[in-house]
């Protein structure tokens, strides 16, 4: 796999007091306490992200009914935002590690539906065409990573001001945003979209099962606390140099309703969780009581 050549600029161009540590490993200007705090949970959102599939591989593999647990919908809502995200985070200038982070995520999402998919067919005829499927979504999920990876940056966009962790950044200069960076805003505001339409199957699945069987909570306990880690990431991080805080926000404003946004609808399934878990042990109850001779 062949990697982009990543250029951050020039650590002069970081205000004084910067950590030289944080622009040599992520290229951002860190230079008091607020930006060191963005950095750190920012770092932390992403292994809660990274981690939240893990439970929901093990819980699919031992009850082995995730085609009825989770909604099909939901699964392709979340590869769409994720997909989207890559996409909108590789034109409008994300960190590398940022856009390395959206790669996990898209395959990730594909191995889930892998997973959807295996189960569902598994007691069906031709289970020999089941496992290929399975590859070949992943190989093409490979396919579609790689020259985002290995793309070019363009011809005639050098990074002469370093542009931190804004998205969309206005400079001192206050020069016009580039097609290629109005093209990854509005590709990131669908990926907020689907984030937030994805929850509402799901939603709908549990509550016509009256259960949340066969699915693992700490997949929504974890990207519920890696989304609000990231919003606080991004909310504490200083705005560029000229750059006014409701510039800063305002282009900010589609990750931060991706991230923050569905908070909400996933306390909303945290809820389910609750309520449906009593109803799961009152059955698995009843169901160990022995038989009262008649």
């Amino acid at each position: 796999m062949i990697l982009r050549k990543v250029d951050f600029g020039n650590f002069s161009d970081c205000p004084n007091g910067s950590r030289q540590w944080i622009w040599d490993m992520f290229g951002e200007c860190a230079q008091d306490c607020w930006d060191d705090a963005s950095v750190g949970l920012g770092l932390i959102s992403i292994l809660c992200f990274a981690g939240s599939t893990f439970p929901q591989y093990i819980k699919a593999c031992k009850t082995g009914n995730m085609d009825q647990a989770l909604s099909l919908w939901f699964l392709l809502g979340w590869l769409g935002g994720d997909s989207c995200n890559l996409i909108g985070s590789f034109l409008a200038h994300q960190l590398p590690l940022q856009t390395y982070t959206a790669v996990y995520y898209v395959l990730a999402d594909l191995l889930m539906l892998t997973l959807y998919f295996y189960y569902k067919y598994k007691k069906r005829p031709s289970l020999l065409s089941t496992p290929i499927n399975a590859v070949l979504l992943l190989l093409l999920g490979m396919a579609f990573s790689t020259p985002l990876l290995s793309w070019p940056d363009p011809v005639g966009s050098p990074s002469e001001v370093f542009q931190g962790r804004t998205l969309l950044s206005v400079e001192p200069e206050n020069k016009p945003f580039t097609k290629q960076e109005i093209i990854g805003f509005v590709i990131g505001s669908i990926s907020s979209v689907l984030y937030l339409l994805s929850r509402l199957p799901q939603i709908y699945t549990n509550f016509l099962r009256k259960s949340t069987q066969g699915i693992s909570y700490s997949l929504f306990a974890l990207v519920m606390l890696g989304n609000m880690l990231y919003g606080l990431s991004v909310i504490l991080k200083n705005p560029e140099v000229g750059q006014s805080e409701g510039s800063y926000l305002l282009h900010h404003l589609p990750w931060l309703v991706g991230s923050l946004g569905v908070l909400l609808l996933d306390g909303i399934i945290s809820v389910q969780f609750l309520i449906y878990r009593n109803a799961a042990a009152a059955v698995i109850t009843s169901e160990r009581e022995p038989l009262l001779p008649s």
